[in-house]
Parts: structure tokens; sequence; C-alpha cells
């Protein structure tokens, strides 16, 4: 049998993978994206490549490989990589060696709709939803959504579905869609649940490709159809000359000689014929499945309906401390995460062990809906079941959580407490969101967790803050203590804490920004005014998950000011004296912000090293603003910029900038304030220098020429 390489991309594509994985064909799948690789379901027949190539790349893979024939099966969308592959293999054909293509084609639309509009090209259909007003949902992915956030008219209205993986959710970012704009799930969807999602964004437009049946076209026109949603469909590029999935399958039959067979231990050697592996010719076998939370651990925690189901259970899976602490006759397994228990429930219903129903129960710790791991296994299990790769039905069992559970041990509520978990992540600003808090419940990891919280509260002067514990909450080592921040740091015993905090001299936290000048510690460096700062900090239009630099931060009263608004806000003061990196370090103390991050040196070296700034603050640029604007625009060309001129050189610097065609919604403003001082019974108005403020946009046009 010729060696197989496929490309995939594709539903059609994987699905060929595990066809030939059936029928005990060794083979190797080639994936763009770490998701990809985690959707494909393992087998040890199969090796996955992982990565982008490019046409150089793909020739020494397949020289290395020995491969004798390769699998087109990635989207029709995706032309760049079809062009590469049979690129390198024309170049390996003029060497010598040919290599077979098989182009695999994926099931089309039968019709068009008439009550749908086509558009050949994504600019096209730009063009025309400028024209329109309403919510749109976009559906053709990320690679192509900077052609829609080019329209402003068009990117505040987005809402984005896009794979819930890093670089979909880079992409996203780096155009300024964040937040509730982005829709982070994996497919396929059903019309009921387009048609939920529909609703619950009021969508006025929905934006797909014509992405024949495997990309869930038509559920997503059945679903605008049932809410008067208007479809705008990007064409279907021709998938040219090929082979439908049978065709495939029996290509491949015939390079190898023989016939593809699996084996059934009950019903013996089995021919599995070309096409689509039915449910019937695969699944003897149908799971009940349960996601059940079951409170801290303990079986007296358990509610009546999780009890019943682990007591029916056949196969009991979890995390080994939970499955070992519940009594019952079930096979048990610790598998708690999806990449375990999806290929374990295939290779079951594949195996043909036993038949019939079988119900399967899944423990997680605490409540399902709280802070748990239940909702990723839920997604990745529903999108087994509705693609028909799992026979399966799915629900889901609340159980108790420790906030829960604490809360009734000491009496409080907790619906006007703040609750936050650090177990297993990083929460910036602890102090500061417990200062602002008079109730706060916290799910912590172990007993240095705790000590941290005591040191910092202690460190921070909170002393007086009560704080109970709630150590191995449900088990027979329960412990419920009050404690004050020093003995929190003096506590040894490792297990599971929950604690509450209770701050009598909780503050209220100012829903504006606005620190006086002479909260700062300043010394001599220059700071940017109380009233310059504050109406520059307005004009950066920020938003939660915003990350932005504070070029030239001096004393770092921007970072800090900005930092302040949101815990989730994340700051960089960039500095090149030194002198003024300590007092900003000094000031982040003070202030108790650890969402601000300094970083040492000159802005157009440091920068790159940086995350990627949604917004910049441009106080001192040491006479090399255009080389700073310049280094911002290559970071993120859609950034909203903001600059304080104070020079006569800067301000002629800023209207040369904003003469570029590449800077929209400039907005200039030219300040002077002037400060009552007292002299005798009088008082003066002295006057500080006035001082230019200068906001605009990138408009996105660099990110456009590197496509």
């Amino acid at each position: 049998m010729k060696k197989i390489l496929i490309f995939a991309g594709t539903t059609e594509g994987r699905k060929l993978s595990e066809y030939l994985a059936e029928a005990e064909i060794n083979h190797t799948i080639c994936v763009a994206t770490e998701y990809g690789a985690i959707v494909l379901r393992q087998h040890p027949l199969v090796k996955v490549h992982q990565g982008r190539m490019n046409q150089e790349q793909i020739e020494r893979f397949l020289d290395d490989g020995k491969y004798g024939v390769v699998v087109d099966a990635t989207h029709p969308f995706a032309k760049e990589i079809t062009c590469n592959i049979k690129a390198a293999l024309k170049e390996m054909g003029q060497g010598g060696t040919i290599i077979p293509y098989l182009r695999l084609k994926r099931n089309g639309i039968e019709e068009k709709e008439n009550d749908v509009t086509y558009f050949e090209t994504n600019e096209e259909c730009v063009k025309a939803l400028e024209d329109t007003e309403g919510n749109i949902l976009l559906t053709t992915g990320s690679k192509e959504l900077y052609k829609y956030c080019i329209s402003e008219g068009i990117k505040h209205r987005l809402y984005v579905r896009v794979l819930p993986s890093v670089e979909s959710l880079s992409l996203c970012t780096e155009q300024g869609i964040c937040g509730k704009q982005v829709i982070a799930m994996q497919g396929p969807f059903t019309t009921e649940m387009n048609e939920a999602i529909i609703r619950q964004y009021e969508i006025s437009y929905l934006v797909t490709k014509e992405s024949g049946v495997p990309g869930g076209y038509q559920e997503k026109v059945s679903a605008a159809k049932k809410t008067g949603t208007k479809v705008f469909v990007i064409g279907c590029p021709e998938q040219g000359e090929g082979y439908s999935f049978p065709e495939i399958c029996q290509k491949l039959k015939d390079m190898g000689g023989k016939n593809f067979q699996t084996k059934n231990p009950k019903k013996g050697n089995m021919e599995i014929p070309c096409g689509y592996p039915s449910m019937s010719q695969k699944q003897d076998i149908s799971f009940e499945i349960i996601l059940a939370g079951i409170g801290m651990g303990h079986r007296n925690g358990l509610t009546g309906e999780a009890a019943r189901a682990i007591e029916e259970a056949d196969i009991l899976l979890g995390a080994e401390r939970m499955i070992m602490t519940v009594c019952s006759k079930a096979e048990k397994y610790p598998f708690y995460q999806a990449e375990q228990i999806i290929p374990y429930l295939h290779d079951m219903q594949s195996g043909n062990t036993f038949t019939g129903n079988k119900k399967v129960v899944v423990l997680f710790s605490g409540d399902s809906g709280f802070y748990s791991g239940c909702q990723l296994l839920n997604e990745a299990l529903k999108k087994e079941i509705t693609e028909g790769r799992l026979n399966a039905s799915l629900r889901i069992l609340p159980g108790i959580s420790s906030v829960a559970y604490l809360a009734s041990c000491i009496g409080e509520s907790y619906q006007d407490a703040a609750v936050y978990s650090t177990h297993g992540k990083k929460l910036c600003n602890l102090v500061r969101r417990i200062k602002s808090s008079p109730k706060t419940f916290l799910i912590m990891s172990g007993v240095k967790d705790i000590n941290e919280l005591g040191e910092r509260l202690t460190n921070a002067g909170m002393q007086k803050c009560e704080i109970i514990t709630g150590y191995q909450l449900s088990y027979e080592e329960q412990r419920v203590e009050k404690h004050t921040p020093v003995e929190c740091m003096e506590l040894k015993d490792e297990g599971l804490y929950t604690c509450f905090v209770r701050n009598p001299y909780a503050m209220q936290r100012r829903l504006t920004h606005g620190i006086a000048d002479g909260q700062f510690i300043r010394d001599k460096v220059p700071m940017t005014k109380e009233e310059i700062r504050e109406i520059s900090i307005c004009k950066l239009r920020l938003r939660d998950g915003a990350v932005v630099y504070d070029i030239g931060s001096g004393t770092g009263s921007v970072a800090i000011e900005i930092a302040g608004i949101s815990d989730d806000i994340q700051v960089y003061a960039v500095e090149q004296k030194h002198e003024a990196v300590s007092l900003i370090e000094k000031n982040k103390e003070k202030f108790e912000l650890q969402n601000v991050t300094v970083v040492e040196g000159e802005a157009t070296e440091g920068l790159s090293r940086l995350p990627m700034a949604t917004h910049a603050f441009i106080g001192g640029s040491g006479g090399r603003l255009k080389e700073i604007l310049v280094s911002l625009r290559q970071i993120n060309p859609n950034m909203r910029v903001v600059v304080n001129a104070v020079s006569m050189e800067t301000i002629c610097e800023i209207r040369e900038i904003l003469s570029m065609d590449d800077i929209i919604k400039e907005d200039i403003v030219q300040l002077q304030v002037s400060r009552a001082k007292k002299a005798g019974n009088y008082h003066l108005m002295q006057s500080e220098n006035p001082v230019w403020i200068c906001a605009f946009d990138f408009c996105g046009k660099e990110l456009e020429r590197k496509a």
C-alpha cells in the first residue's frame, strides 16, 4: 500500500482519516493549527503533523516521508495551500518523483436560496454592509476578519463567530474585536443554536460563506428565515476537478490493490463500503452521558439526583480523588478531560465490546456551572454527538459549590458578595478588589494561596480584615476557622481552601478616574498634570480587556490612572530613564496595581517584545515621535493613539503625521489650565503651559498590505 498523506481542514478530511484508521491503513494527516490537531480522533495508525507549510516545506515533507499519494482535503476557500501542494508536486515531478494528487470535493449546495444575497468577494459584501444598519453576525472565520474591520461603520456592529483557538482569538484581538463581540465556539451548529445566537445578539445581517453541507450552511439560512434575518453569502469558489468521498476511497483501494477491511470481533472481517461510515455500521452501543457536580467531594455533599446517577452508572469517570470517594458498582477510570474521555468512548463504541445503552457519569467537583471544567467537556461532547461520531444523550447535574457550602456554614449570603477564584489562575489586584467589597469569597488552591493572601493584606495595612477559612470542606478533616491576615501567613496544613474575607472598612470604588497630582510619588521627574491626564485618558476610549502602552511614562501617572479603571486592563509603562522607572515602581506599589508592567528602555526597541497593544499614550517621545508611531502601526494597524505635545517641534511633527493617509478619526484639542493659588486674602489664577492633545486611529492599511 502506498503511503498516504492527507492535507485536512474540512470535515471530509477528518472523516477520511477516521475511515482509513478503521480499515487499518497507516497514513499521515496534516493540519494547520493546534486546534485542528485537537479535534482529530487519536489512533495508533494515524500520524498528525501540525503547522502551516509553504511550497518548499511541503516538498521536503513529501520527500522525507516517501509518500506515494497526496489527498487534498483542504477547504475550497483555502486556495493558497492547494496552490502550494500542486506546485510542490509539480516541482518534484520535474525532478523525476511522480506522486499522484487526489482532490477531495466537499458536498455542495444543490440549489441557491431565493431570499439570499450573493457576493463574489468579501470586499463586495463589505461595501453592501456599509449601507445597512443593525448588528452583523460574521461566520466567515478569522483570517478575513480584517476586511470587515477596515470599515468603522461595520466594525462596531460585528459579532464574530470563530474557532476557540489561540490563532483565531489573536486575530480578533489584532482587529480590536474582543469581549462580547467574539463568539468562540466549535461547530457544527444546529438551526436552533444559530437561531438562539441571532436572537441573543439581535442580529440583522448574517454573513457566511457558501460552505456546503459540512459547513452548516443550510442551518444558518434556516435560522435566518425563522428570525427574519437577511443573509449575505460569499459564493463558493469553483472546486474544479476532484473526486467525491466514495470516489476517493475507491481510488485509494485501487492504488493499494486490495479492499479495505475492518475487524469486528462479533462478525469477523467486514468490508466498509466507500462513503461516510453510517451510525448503523459503526455503532452497536449508545451512551447516556451525565456530567455531575458532586460538591466538595465527600459523598455526603451529593444531591439526591447525583447520588442516583452514580449508583446506576455503568462507567464512572473523573479525577482519581473523586471517583475513589464514591461507592459504585461501575467501572472506574481516572479520565476528566475531553482529550481523554472522547477517544475512550469512541474506542468502546467502535470496538463492540458490548452492546445496548450504557450510562456514563463524569464527576466534577463543586457546582458544574461555577468555575468548573464541565462546560469545556460539555461543548466537546455536543460536537461529537451532533456530527454523528458519538451515539449518545447528554445532560448536566448541578452540585453544591464550595462558596455556597462555606456561606451556609458561617450563616452568610453570597448574592451580595464579590466571588473570585485563584484556583490554578492568577488574579490581578486582589487587594484592591477586597478593599472595595465588604464581603469577598475566594476559591483557592492550597495553603500557599492562603499565606499569600495574608501577606498581601498585611502589607496593605488591612490587618483588621476578618478571614474565615474553609479547609477540606465536607470531609472528615473539615475545619472552618477565623483568622487574622497575620495568622493566615502562618498556616501550614496543605489541602483545599475556600475563604471568606470581611472588610468592615470597605470603600466603594470610584466609577471614574481622577487621582490628584499630590497623591503620586513624584520627585523631580516630569508628570502629566491632572486635567491633561484625565482628558487624554478619555480620548483613548478604553474598554475592558484593553492592552495599553504608556510611552514616556515619567512618574507613571497615566499608567496608574488607566490600570485603576479596570482590573482587566493591562498597562505597560515604557520609560528609558532609570530614576523614572524607579518612581513608576513605587507608584505601582503604592496604588496596589499588579496590572501595570514597567518596561525600561527606548520605545522603538522594546515594544516588539510586549503583547500587542490595543491603545497607546505617548507622553514623551524624545524627539522620535515618527519612529515610535511607525513601530506602533507595525504592531497593530488598528491601534488607538493619543499624543501629548508641549513643544512647537512636537506640534509640527504631529501636523506632518496627520497628513498621512493611514490616520483616521483625528481629534485635536489644545488646553491651557489655570490653577488658583492663595496670595494673602486673594486667590490668583496661575496658568500652566498649554498642551496639545492629539488622538487618532490607525486605519488598518498596514495589515491589508501585509495580507
